[in-house]
């Protein structure tokens, strides 16, 4: 196939915090990982902010220190390898890494904010990026304070209307790394058609309602550095791309 002609198809692809985890960011489900030491109440909800501000930047930057020193593996380059091969590979995700972007993928949807960047407290569109510690005192150019750019839990998911669309318009849907058990992100497999081909890849594969309605699902129990670059693999042989 010439480099310059692309298969009319669009990929979408739904991350979890699996595909980072062999990059050294823990899961949820990690029993050593940074949730195991925290309670969500205390720095991941808007009431953590309120009751002990302090607390939270010191867990937020904790996780962008250790950020700043992971790199991408090799499934968040393969997602970047379909850009090669198919018109539209929209990425959306849950993670609040940077490390799909810092493979080189150029569609990028963060359901849950981005660690790497602050916002406003009270103008939440002012958003910066930042990449050392954030302190009480930080603020924005209106004079209050900077907060994480992240969705707690219990605040509303802006995005989520913009990830739904895109997974409706899908040719072909995958989902990486993911326990699909964080709601209104893991009903993103209800917005995807039912007749296209999927794709679950992850080493505990837990398939949701909203999963088990789609007729054409392959489930891999695999992890992400060796499940997405064979689901590529298949998809440039199902659309005859040779490379």
């Amino acid at each position: 196939m010439p480099k310059n002609k692309k298969v009319a198809q669009r990929i979408v692809v739904f991350t979890g915090a699996g595909i980072s985890a062999e990059s050294g960011l823990s899961t949820f489900r990690d029993p050593e990982g940074i949730w195991a030491k925290y309670r969500i109440e205390e720095v991941a909800t808007p009431e953590a902010w309120q009751r002990n501000p302090q607390r939270v930047l010191d867990f937020y930057n904790a996780r962008r220190r250790q950020l700043l020193q992971a790199e991408p593996n090799a499934a968040h380059y393969a997602l970047v390898e379909l850009e090669e091969y198919f018109e539209e590979v929209h990425i959306i995700t849950q993670n609040v890494d940077d490390l799909h972007e810092r493979a080189g993928s150029t569609r990028v949807l963060h359901l849950h904010g981005e660690l790497r960047k602050v916002r406003s407290t009270c103008y939440p569109e002012l958003v910066y990026s930042w990449d050392g510690d954030l302190h009480l005192g930080d603020l924005c150019e209106r004079g209050h304070q900077l907060r994480p750019h992240i969705v707690w839990f219990g605040e509303e998911v802006p995005r989520l209307p913009e990830a739904a669309q895109l997974t409706s318009q899908a040719d072909v849907f995958i989902v990486v790394g993911t326990s699909l058990a964080v709601y209104p992100a893991a009903s993103m497999a209800y917005y995807a058609s039912e007749e296209i081909p999927c794709y679950y890849i992850d080493p505990q594969p837990q398939t949701n309602w909203e999963m088990q309605r789609l007729r054409n699902l392959k489930v891999a129990a695999q992890p992400a550095t060796q499940g997405v670059p064979l689901v590529v693999e298949e998809l440039k042989q199902r659309f005859s791309i040779h490379a």
